[in-house]
């Protein structure tokens, strides 16, 4: 809306002046490709990387004013500064190598849907490159239980989305032409 006001929440790390824009929320970000807030109190954040690796933050969603290490580090590997030093950084919770194809994360949701009760608690990403449906579990700090799960969307995934339900759905573009895209929902196979 042309001329609306908006406020600055009084949490961000300059809301009160020095250092940096007052809308700053977060630093060291390259380029976050889908960010999704999940019923548990966290912010999940796929970050895509330059060359080497993609990366996933997840972190309370107060927690203004972390720097993600960028252009210092891509994941955890160093790529900026020489020497590098990862001091007063936070490290994304996962991250994985370009060497198996991937070339650009997308971001997903954490899913809390009932119809595939298997599913709670994993969050879904995949990769842009790939399109293979990817998850993991991120509890007590730690990921576990990795699962690509053995489908590959045709074309290429840019989005992931949630209905009412909390069921989780994902956006594809086959690539035959720009209003080809399909929508696809994560079922069990009939």
């Amino acid at each position: 809306m042309s001329g609306a006001s908006y406020a600055v929440p009084a949490g961000n790390p300059f809301a009160g002046g020095g250092g940096g824009r007052a809308e700053i929320w977060a630093m060291g970000l390259r380029n976050p490709w889908r960010f999704s807030f999940d019923a548990n109190g966290l912010l999940y954040i796929a970050d895509v990387g330059q060359g080497q690796r993609e990366e996933v933050n997840a972190v309370p969603t107060a927690s203004a004013g972390l720097n993600y290490g960028w252009d210092r580090l891509e994941g955890t590997a160093c790529v900026g500064a020489t020497p590098c030093d990862p001091a007063g950084l936070t490290a994304p919770v996962f991250e994985y190598s370009h060497d198996g194809g991937g070339c650009a994360i997308v971001g997903g949701y954490v899913y809390r849907g009932a119809a595939l009760p298997e599913l709670q608690g994993r969050y879904f990403y995949t990769d842009l490159c790939t399109g293979k449906l990817a998850s993991f579990l991120y509890r007590d700090g730690a990921v576990s239980e990795r699962v690509d799960w053995p489908v590959t969307a045709s074309g290429s995934v840019y989005s992931f989305g949630t209905d009412a339900a909390q069921e989780l759905y994902v956006l594809a573009d086959p690539g035959t032409s720009s209003t080809s895209g399909k929508v696809y929902r994560v079922q069990r196979a009939p």
